[in-house]
């Protein structure tokens, strides 16, 4: 599928909805992010799912039930899936090329974990010339020890406007 844009839905697998460690509003996320799943299916769309992945006996790690991508926003056939290591979708992965192949230029970024994965994937993805959408109630993280969850996610929003456009789900697409 050959299209200009593409929805970007980082990290959000099995492991992240832990419920002994809920991540801030999953379910609301996981409906957020089926929303924009059917839009940007509707559109013509391009998807592709990150999928972070760490080593042996991680939540994350390849081929556990925890590393799958949530069964509720699962890929279908068309779909791509790139795998990553690190916290830059595009550090040493074939997202770049994918995107170039496909004369993708314009990006819609959701998911999962906001101040390491979405924040470093909607720069690394603005300095390599996307236009950058993040879809400020369609990412999620937990409580660190200094803010809350929902702080955390207004203060990004507030600081990925110099990298990206900052939109909510109903205007994304």
């Amino acid at each position: 599928m050959t299209t200009h844009c593409a929805l970007l839905i980082i990290d959000v697998q099995v492991a992240m909805f832990d419920e002994a460690d809920p991540v801030y509003q999953g379910e609301r996320l996981l409906q957020k992010i089926q929303v924009l799943i059917a839009r940007a299916r509707e559109a013509g769309h391009s998807i592709i799912y990150i999928q972070h992945s760490e080593g042996a006996g991680s939540p994350l790690e390849r081929g556990t039930p925890g590393w799958d991508i949530h069964p509720s926003i699962a890929p279908i056939a068309g779909d791509l899936v790139i795998e990553k290591e690190t916290p830059d979708s595009f550090h040493k992965t074939n997202l770049h090329l994918k995107l170039q192949e496909d004369g993708v230029t314009e990006l819609i970024l959701a998911g999962m974990q906001t101040e390491v994965c979405v924040d470093t994937t909607c720069r690394r993805a603005f300095s390599l010339g996307y236009t950058v959408n993040l879809v400020q109630d369609a990412h999620s993280t937990w409580n660190s020890k200094t803010l809350q969850a929902e702080q955390i996610i207004a203060h990004h929003n507030t600081v990925l406007r110099l990298f990206a456009n900052v939109v909510d789900t109903e205007n994304a697409l």
